[in-house]
């Protein structure tokens, strides 16, 4: 029983990132504010993952457009003691418990004739 107890300790402490900020779940949590799908990366005080592509519309770079589209990201959003969920859209801020988060950038780029899988993306966030 003693040999067990440090390993259920261990096992229920692994649950949250940390103790008096954003709890998680998702993996190791980056501190870079880029992030893949189902991945968490750290932005200010905030913890955010990209959950789905939603929408990727950008014109392509190699490409004439009358408007430049869009891409927007089902993302969660983590803070102290609560949790959100928003589709956020590049580039526009998202305001939350006096905090924002913003969409920041996508990649790859938008090439005409090809969509990157969803694996592919990587997403960057400021803000927090």
């Amino acid at each position: 029983m003693k040999a067990i107890l440090p390993l259920l300790i261990l096992a229920l402490s692994a649950c949250a990132a940390t103790v008096n900020g954003p709890v998680v779940d998702g993996g190791p949590i980056r501190q870079d504010g880029l992030a893949m799908l189902g991945q968490p990366t750290r932005v200010g005080s905030l913890v955010v993952t990209p959950m789905k592509l939603v929408e990727d519309s950008r014109c392509p770079v190699n490409a004439r457009c009358v408007w430049a589209g869009r891409a927007v990201v089902t993302t969660r959003i983590d803070g102290t003691g609560w949790r959100e969920t928003a589709n956020l859209e590049l580039g526009k801020p998202y305001a939350t418990h006096n905090l924002s988060v913003q969409l920041s950038s996508v990649q790859p780029e938008k090439v005409a004739g090809q969509q990157p899988p969803a694996q592919a993306y990587v997403f960057g966030y400021t803000g927090g």
